[in-house]
């Protein structure tokens, strides 16, 4: 039988990707006692990254959206940390989210917000977390977001 996650994502109509493999010399997530920290999520769908720069390539909705992709990326990571039972999770506790953007572009929360309401539409009240929203000149790979989070588990 589906957690309530998984069936909440399916009334959404959205799907998990597989947990991305690092880029890097890094590990996608690391648990101490009841933490789950899970490394910075690219901006990425089926169809490749999602790149470019807000206030310059890119609309704050498109940047949303991009944001929306980093938060199914940290379902997926979390998903895997818990052995797939998402019956562990307790809450999202933080999310910090970097977003490519121009010098001045101030709409950093706006964008950062589709990844927070994501995790709020899918998981309720325990979806709700402390957040950072931060403009930065460049990201891996040219991509537009990229989203750290911190998750409470039992």
């Amino acid at each position: 039988m589906p957690h309530a996650i998984e069936t909440r994502l399916a009334e959404l109509g959205l799907t998990l990707p597989d947990a991305p493999a690092p880029a890097a010399n890094y590990v996608p997530w690391v648990i101490t006692g009841n933490q789950v920290f899970v490394s910075g999520q690219v901006s990425m769908t089926a169809g490749g990254l999602i790149r470019g720069k807000l206030g310059a390539d890119l609309s704050t909705e498109q940047g949303a959206e991009a944001a929306r992709a980093c938060a199914l990326s940290l379902l997926a990571q979390l998903r895997a940390a818990v052995d797939g039972d998402f019956g562990r999770l307790k809450r999202v506790v933080k999310l910090v989210g970097f977003v490519n953007c121009t010098a001045d572009f101030t709409d950093q929360p706006k964008v950062i917000n589709g990844a927070s309401d994501l995790l709020v539409a899918v998981l309720g009240e325990a979806g709700r977390h402390a957040r950072s929203a931060v403009g930065a000149p460049s990201l891996p790979l040219g991509v537009a977001v990229e989203i750290e989070a911190i998750f409470e588990i039992n």
